[in-house]
């Protein structure tokens, strides 16, 4: 079974993958840009999304491992991935598992000690509850610019950005995903391990200054454990970052697929 996606553009490919609960819409800010110069392919890993379960375990490691025979089923021959949150952890995987050109990954989780794991996971299932109660008003709620912001400043540092449309789309796409649950159990099971492994593949790791899911030492325990790779500050920018700032988040997922010069043209 085919995984849903999108796919547009030509040139290398780059395959983008979402955070959990999401889906391949959240990077449609950036899509025009990237696909100017790559064959992009966003992506609903199994679960989550349009795509249904498909008996994959919604770990780091076994959707990494999904990916690859998505790479093969596309006729992918060693992608650049980009990913975000979840997604950032799994492009770092696919990038210690040898299966891509260059591996990027935007508030990746996995630089957390436990306690700062079980803060995370305790603020997406507040989230979930709050949205749920919220879910029948949602469409009202988020018709103002101050209503997007209160309700969605956890994830987006500009949610008035989004149209109230695309709120209450990722709302149900976060509330509707059969995998969500279950990999939020999982996340406890995810610490960043062996960075010498990485070494072979060009790896960046973003990071937006007003991440309120993932707190700011993190960023500096994957500067301490990764010297090597490059690390790039997001001003401005939330978790989900692509919104926010789209001409910056092009640019540097542009230059981690190694395209710095032709997105600075």
């Amino acid at each position: 079974m085919q995984l849903e996606h999108h796919r547009a553009g030509s040139g290398e490919p780059l395959v983008l993958v979402h955070g959990v609960g999401s889906r391949w819409q959240v990077w449609g800010s950036v899509l025009p840009a990237l696909a100017a110069h790559h064959d992009v392919v966003a992506v609903d890993l199994p679960g989550f999304g349009a795509s249904p379960p498909d008996g994959t375990v919604p770990s780091v490691e076994a959707q990494a491992v999904r990916l690859e025979a998505f790479f093969a089923e596309l006729d992918l021959e060693r992608p650049h991935v980009a990913g975000n949150s979840m997604g950032g952890a799994i492009a770092i995987e696919l990038a210690r598992r040898g299966s891509v050109r260059s591996a990027t990954g935007v508030s990746p989780i996995g630089f957390w000690t436990p306690r700062e794991c079980k803060w995370a996971i305790g603020l997406l299932k507040a989230d979930a509850r709050l949205l749920a109660t919220l879910r029948p008003a949602l469409p009202a709620l988020v018709v103002t610019p101050i209503g997007r912001t209160l309700l969605f400043r956890q994830l987006f540092h500009k949610p008035w950005k989004l149209s109230g449309a695309e709120l209450v789309a990722t709302v149900d796409a976060f509330l509707d995903s059969s995998s969500t649950p279950r990999a939020l159990e999982l996340f406890a099971d995810h610490t960043f391990h062996d960075a010498d492994e990485l070494r072979g593949v060009p790896l960046t790791i973003a990071w937006g200054d007003h991440d309120h899911l993932l707190l700011t030492r993190q960023r500096g325990r994957a500067r301490t454990v990764l010297p090597w790779a490059r690390h790039v500050e997001l001003p401005g920018c939330g978790h989900v970052p692509f919104a926010d700032d789209p001409e910056l988040l092009a640019s540097v997922l542009l230059a981690g697929a190694g395209t710095e010069a032709l997105s600075a043209a």
